[in-house]
């Protein structure tokens, strides 16, 4: 029987760490197709684990379950590829989500394809956590946290409102026909712009192809869900001060976030190659110091364990639609799209990564604010 290299003993030792074997039994162990893999992973890290899974070098029968004790061991703290030093410094020096990159999240991710995105979310295009505290499937709990969005805003008929990054327009929609206000919805995305533009057809809705930044208009209420994730934290700043002029002293803005429990500047590197690129998850520390002095913070919600049962059932319609969907939608791409709904349900599953809904006013709310729940 073949003595394993030296590569393969140092995996074997993390992986003990976490309670994962090579080639178990469990669901979460971890079946390995290639052996040139653990050089691989120690040479490249997250990035090299993500790459051979889609390259189909490896496999687990949870692949979630398997990423959730890499995690929970803290073994993605351990393995460090030299090339992300690099990156780190990159991250500190320059500004990965300036206004000239801007553009790129929308047309490597959200431009993918409306029938992917259409086959995944459910009855609603909604690319972001649902509210499950009282319902029973996927597309009730998008509905309860456009709901929740619009008690918290105290949404009434004749208000104007922002939704900044509106994706595919189902907040606005919900918003213009539940509470009857008009609105305007951004976004960098021109296959959301388009798609929201018709299921709002009719209604006293706006949606603009436009950059944040460029904001400066008055409205009644903002709110913004999931967006936040591709501003940046050398731009946090500046974002509550656009939100801030567009907003009068009595209104109200809502943000819909999912947060780290520590302070980075940048995100995961697999995730910033192949899923979000120049995305961060922002802390609650970075939220408070950039919103200083801007906006009294109302309300802080987290209701990050709904993010797991949300990404299980977008995992549950995208595999049940993989065999109707466009050809360009390959092995490689589907075992991509496995891959960061896997790493993101392991991501909230274990708690490091929450998911925000924070009310903020620019002066506080005279004899205070009660939040909706």
């Amino acid at each position: 029987m073949p003595v394993p290299g030296r590569p393969r003993r140092r995996i074997e030792a993390l992986l003990a760490e976490a309670g994962v074997r090579i080639d178990g039994g469990n669901d979460w162990d971890l079946q390995v197709h290639d052996e040139r893999l653990y050089a691989r992973l120690l040479g490249q890290g997250s990035l090299g684990l993500g790459e051979a899974y889609m390259e189909g070098w490896w496999d687990a029968g949870s692949l979630d379950g398997f990423l959730l004790r890499l995690l929970q061991a803290r073994l993605d703290r351990r393995v460090h590829a030299p090339g992300e030093i690099g990156d780190a410094l990159l991250a500190r020096l320059s500004n990965r989500q300036s206004r000239r990159r801007s553009g790129e999240v929308g047309r490597r991710h959200y431009d993918l394809g409306n029938d992917l995105y259409a086959a995944m979310l459910g009855r609603r295009l909604v690319y972001s956590c649902g509210y499950w505290r009282d319902a029973a499937g996927l597309d009730a709990a998008q509905e309860a946290k456009l709901d929740l969005v619009c008690r918290k805003l105290r949404l009434r008929p004749g208000m104007r409102v922002l939704d900044i990054g509106c994706g595919w327009g189902e907040a606005l929609k919900y918003a213009a026909e539940r509470h009857g206000v008009s609105g305007v919805g951004v976004t960098i995305s021109a296959e959301q712009a388009g798609y929201a533009r018709e299921l709002c057809a009719g209604l006293p809705v706006e949606i603009r192809l436009q950059d944040y930044r460029d904001l400066d208009e008055p409205f009644d209420a903002v709110f913004s869900i999931g967006m936040f994730e591709h501003v940046g934290v050398r731009n946090y700043r500046a974002y509550f001060e656009v939100v801030r002029r567009c907003l009068p002293e009595a209104g109200l803005f809502l943000l819909h976030s999912i947060g780290s429990n520590v302070s980075v500047r940048r995100t995961d590197p697999w995730i910033a190659r192949y899923i979000f690129p120049n995305s961060m998850l922002p802390s609650a520390a970075q939220i408070a110091a950039a919103s200083e002095g801007v906006f009294v913070i109302e309300d802080w919600h987290n209701f990050g364990s709904d993010y797991d049962r949300t990404l299980q059932a977008w995992r549950e319609n995208i595999e049940a639609a993989w065999e109707w969907l466009d050809p360009r939608y390959d092995e490689r791409f589907r075992r991509m799209w496995r891959y960061y709904l896997a790493g993101s349900m392991a991501t909230f599953r274990s708690r490091r990564a929450q998911l925000w809904q924070i009310v903020l006013s620019p002066r506080g709310v005279p004899g205070g604010y009660v939040a909706p729940r």
